[in-house]
């Protein structure tokens, strides 16, 4: 990856708000299945794997970050889809199974496609959220973006 575009990813990814932070983590995942449907197509082994590999790691992710105490209903049930998102993406390297990567995507994107609205929604509100007047000198401070990357509440 060019330089420039690994540097602006990596601004973008640092500035995002939390739900965008957890929309761009399932799109990745979709993407990253996509990469190995195709891979698969093609007989291409470690791209398949590789693709797979770094869905499974995403999910494993998501699942790892859900916030029992304070998601409720949505936590609970996502603590019992990710394990069989994880199980059935198994298949795609075990079996070279491409519907089993098909249904986890049908199952990612209306997730990632709430998350998107969600992360849409904040943005209008945010940009009307009055910005403290020290974050031109010094440091920026830790915004809350940086504390719910480690603990996504669903």
């Amino acid at each position: 990856m060019d330089r420039n575009i690994s540097k602006y990813v990596t601004q973008q990814v640092m500035t995002a708000a939390p739900a965008t932070l957890v929309f761009m983590l399932y799109e990745k995942a979709i993407t990253s299945l996509h990469e190995a449907c195709n891979a698969l197509d093609k007989g291409e082994v470690e791209p398949r794997w590789s693709a797979n590999n770094r869905a499974i790691e995403i999910i494993s992710h998501l699942w790892s970050q859900l916030n029992m105490e304070h998601g409720g209903e949505i936590s609970k049930n996502l603590s019992e889809l990710f394990p069989y998102m994880i199980t059935r993406l198994a298949d795609v390297d075990v079996f070279n199974d491409r519907s089993a990567a098909e249904e986890v995507i049908s199952l990612l994107e209306p997730l990632r496609d709430a998350w998107r609205d969600l992360a849409r929604t904040n943005q209008g509100t945010e940009a009307e959220t009055p910005k403290p007047s020290n974050q031109t000198t010094g440091p920026a401070p830790q915004s809350n973006a940086t504390q719910t990357r480690t603990r996504i509440s669903a």
